[in-house]
């Protein structure tokens, strides 16, 4: 999951200009918009392949937004290897400089400072969904930020955590913006950002400054901006919590948004209990998962009500 951006932001409510009046008054007048560039054919294919996409899991009722109803009870048991699962492996790992999907065991990650989050657009991305798109993770990190209890402020002077709306056409052309953001990425977390096959939806790298270090101080996202509204919201909602620290998929996770087969869409209130266990201040970055676990148990008994030994 990985990065992408631009440094166009959502434009402010239009400019007034006076218009002048038999009368001598001025009446307000709205400054004309800019319009998005035309996007290329390879754009516009993709952006008919991911709605036809949504459609399909509609109607096998996937992309669920219910967040997990009496269908798909889960215990503390459960939540603990899912979350034993989620946040103790990697995603992908680094090979001859590319970055392929594999499980490596890892160390807790998390943010241990305030994020300052900054929303970016391809120019291709039109106004309105810029619009719509700024608006739903704004609202989505005031809820990450309540769950976790880290302070998530919406800043684009000096962001730490930056979610790119990108259309295909729009990718290639910031790679040094993202060079200015990670000073001494590397090269396949770079290409990783600027050749997405079209089977990778969304992506998201998180960083830390020093070697060794299991603190997270740097996030970037890339969302897809062909995408459908939902689907689209959907990469919202799983990109920037894994940029939170729950960094792998499981197969065996439900109700949950960290699981491939896209049965649900948006977080749930399992994956809420996964945050909350992430940030729970028992635990802290850089713990293994022996460490992990007693406490983990603990945590997850509480917030279940249940025996995580049954």
């Amino acid at each position: 999951m990985t990065l992408a951006g631009c440094d166009v932001l959502p434009p402010p409510e239009p400019s007034l200009t006076p218009e002048a009046r038999p009368n001598g008054l001025a009446s307000p007048r709205p400054a004309p918009r800019v319009q998005a560039p035309e996007r290329s054919d390879a754009s516009k294919a993709l952006s008919v392949y991911y709605k036809r996409y949504e459609n399909d899991l509609l109607v096998q009722g996937l992309l669920r937004q219910d967040g997990g109803g009496v269908d798909v009870p889960f215990g503390a048991s459960t939540l603990v290897e899912n979350f034993t699962n989620i946040a103790f492996f990697n995603e992908y790992t680094a090979q001859n400089g590319v970055l392929v999907s594999g499980q490596t065991q890892n160390l807790l990650r998390r943010w241990d400072q305030p994020i300052r989050m900054a929303v970016e657009f391809g120019p291709t991305v039109p106004q309105s969904q810029r619009r719509q798109d700024a608006a739903n993770i704004a609202k989505y990190s005031r809820r990450l930020s309540r769950l976790t209890g880290v302070p998530i402020a919406q800043n684009s002077d000096t962001p730490n955590f930056v979610v790119m709306v990108v259309n295909e056409d729009d990718r290639l052309g910031f790679v040094p913006r993202v060079r200015s953001l990670v000073p001494g990425i590397s090269d396949a977390s770079l290409r990783a950002f600027a050749d997405i096959p079209r089977s990778t939806f969304c992506l998201v790298l998180a960083f830390n400054d020093t070697s060794g270090s299991s603190s997270y101080t740097k996030a970037i996202a890339v969302i897809r901006g062909e995408h459908p509204d939902l689907l689209r919201l959907s990469c919202i909602h799983e990109e920037i919590a894994q940029g939170m620290g729950l960094v792998n998929d499981s197969p065996a996770a439900r109700p949950s948004i960290f699981n491939d087969d896209e049965e649900f869409g948006l977080l749930t209130t399992h994956d809420e209990h996964l945050l909350k266990m992430l940030y729970n201040p028992r635990l802290s970055s850089g713990m293994t998962a022996t460490q992990a676990r007693p406490i983990i148990q603990d945590i997850a008994a509480e917030l279940t009500g249940t025996d995580p030994n049954s």
